[in-house]
């Protein structure tokens, strides 16, 4: 037999693989395959999101067969294993998106349950759809075994009439349709030629904007979170992440070594720099929750306001994620982000070594115009902007990349579902100028906290994406345009001001002094919460009714368990 290769004294797996008592425990392993020198060499997690539900998972089992030869070059036991994915286009403009932010926290606790189980002593995470991606992260900060993030890419673009489409295009097409401005022979075409490989979809969607924020936040390999899916790089990327995960182990460098609450920052300046999603301020949180670092909503706003929006991308500019790689990726971002001094330097990587060593060697591309300088901006101030006042004093969040007029003012249009608001929207049940407010979408009152794009394309589709404003305490994707409001809170189904609106109060939206505001008084306010009642749902048991009992808010990240700061020790150190 041959003698361990490693020494597995501090490991979590040496309570499976080490000692006569666990002879049981590895006859297991041998009836899979696996040689002695394998069963006492560390075991790393390969834990992929892979599924046939959608083309952002489609890759990521053979792109993880790709990781597993990493680790066994290294000297390391890959055990593959699968989660869930919710894919929110699929999921989207009907009740199956209710799963979606649920699957975030399902995701995050079955790949802590499964390496728990098996006492796996590093993680490899490979994630491709919006939730997915977050949940992996949040994952890796609970364990705090040594982990490395993989991206699965991005789709390329369709081609529609000679120009590059994506599935915005599609969901915006919905309206369009409805309206009499596409036949239905542009409709079937484009259904079939946005979507042309695999890949999450190619602009600066959820799904993109958390994969920079895995390079930002210093938990995936330099580059490797631009590569779109069907590149043959992403194998390289592969193999090279599962070597360095070997070297995390030897060197014992942890996720919360590396997210910290600068890292936290890094990340935030990414998502306001491109014009990301404003699901990153969901996310975020998230994940700094699992480290014990207080980071929410409002903090995260404070990065975005003193953020230049540099990034010409998707759906308020014109690139998406492929651009932006051959460009010169994610590093070219934080290059000149770095330079300009909005980014921390100093923060720990994956790679062993900071940002700034990882950012020494990259030099700017002059032959692009995808990225902006960083002292050169489209505009001064993020991309995206957090909002607070009398209709949300927990917070709210508005995209404002692309957005020409950045305040509106109008009566509100009260719905108490998505469903409501869109059949108001498909036939045409209200006025250009309207404050459309869909409310009982957050977290406990959809309950999860339902994304709306179907209603915000449709609206767009029609053109009216900047004749009327939309607010919810629900969410937005990443591919919505328009000025729309998402993660108003505190939600409805707790008591918030935007459950006690009326069809006509004025709301006052500002997005360049980040006001949201009603025109009551606090008496007026006050006067109806006395005689508000909680709205009925309709989901009462199962997995979804679960999510509501122990849901928080959206300021904090929707989070379900107490966090980092309430634990005495993490699973890294069983």
């Amino acid at each position: 037999m041959d003698l361990p290769s490693f020494d597995k004294s501090r490991l979590p797996s040496r309570h499976v693989t080490e000692g006569p008592s666990r002879a049981p425990h590895r006859s297991y392993l041998y009836a899979m395959g696996l040689s002695a020198k394998e069963i006492h060499q560390p075991l790393v997690g390969v834990a992929t999101c892979w599924n046939e539900a959608a083309p952002c998972n489609i890759s990521l089992m053979r792109q993880a067969q790709v990781v597993k030869k990493g680790v066994a070059a290294a000297d390391g036991t890959p055990r593959e294993f699968c989660t869930i994915t919710v894919t929110d286009g699929i999921a989207m403009g009907h009740q199956g998106m209710k799963a979606s932010l649920v699957s975030r926290d399902v995701i995050a606790d079955s790949v802590e349950l499964t390496m728990r189980g098996h006492c796996y002593d590093a993680l490899v995470g490979m994630a491709g759809c919006d939730k997915s991606l977050p949940g992996m992260m949040m994952a890796m900060c609970r364990l705090n075994v040594p982990s490395i993030f993989i991206y699965g890419g991005s789709i390329l673009p369709g081609k529609f009439k000679g120009r590059e489409v994506t599935v915005q295009d599609l969901f915006e097409a919905v309206g369009q349709h409805s309206v009499g401005r596409m036949s239905d022979e542009d409709l079937d075409e484009l259904e079939q030629v946005a979507c042309p490989s695999a890949g999450a979809c190619g602009a600066q969607f959820t799904a993109n904007t958390m994969a920079m924020v895995s390079e930002a936040i210093g938990l995936a390999l330099p580059y490797s979170a631009g590569a779109p899916a069907p590149y043959e790089i992403r194998d390289r990327f592969g193999f090279a992440a599962g070597e360095k995960v070997m070297e995390l182990i030897a060197r014992n460098i942890r996720p919360r070594d590396i997210v910290t609450l600068q890292a936290l920052e890094n990340a935030a300046t990414v998502v306001a720099a491109t014009g990301g999603s404003t699901n990153a301020a969901l996310h975020l949180p998230a994940i700094a929750h699992e480290c014990g670092i207080a980071f929410d909503l409002f903090d995260v706003a404070q990065i975005f306001n003193r953020t230049p929006y540099i990034g010409d991308l998707k759906p308020g500019g014109r690139y998406v994620a492929k651009d932006l790689f051959e460009a010169g990726g994610i590093p070219l971002l934080m290059k000149t982000l770095h330079e300009h001094g909005y980014l921390h330097g100093d923060c720990l990587t994956v790679t062993g070594r900071t940002i700034a060593e990882n950012l020494e060697k990259v030099r700017w591309n002059p032959d692009q115009d995808v990225i902006r300088p960083a002292n050169d901006p489209i505009t001064p101030t993020g991309g995206v902007v957090g909002l607070k006042g009398s209709l949300a004093p927990d917070g709210a969040i508005v995209k404002v990349a692309g957005l020409k007029n950045q305040k509106f003012t109008g009566p509100a249009r009260c719905f108490d579902s998505e469903e409501e608001c869109f059949a108001a929207v498909r036939d045409r049940k209200y006025q250009e100028g309207d404050v459309l407010v869909i409310r009982y979408e957050g977290p406990i009152g959809g309950p999860g906290m339902r994304e709306m794009l179907s209603t915000t394309a449709a609206l767009y589709g029609q053109g009216m994406g900047d004749k009327v404003a939309l607010i919810t305490d629900g969410r937005f994707s990443g591919a919505t345009r328009g000025f729309c409001i998402g993660h108003v809170g505190p939600e409805a189904a707790v008591g918030g001001p935007i459950g006690l609106l009326r069809d006509g109060d004025v709301i006052d939206i500002d997005a360049t002094t980040g006001r949201i505001d009603v025109r009551l008084s606090e008496e007026d306010l006050a006067e109806r919460r006395a005689s508000w009642q909680p709205r009925e749902t309709d989901y009462r048991s199962s997995a979804i009714w679960k999510y509501a009992q122990t849901v928080g808010q959206a300021r904090q990240g929707a989070v379900t368990h107490p966090g980092g700061a309430a634990e005495t020790t993490t699973y890294a150190d069983i």
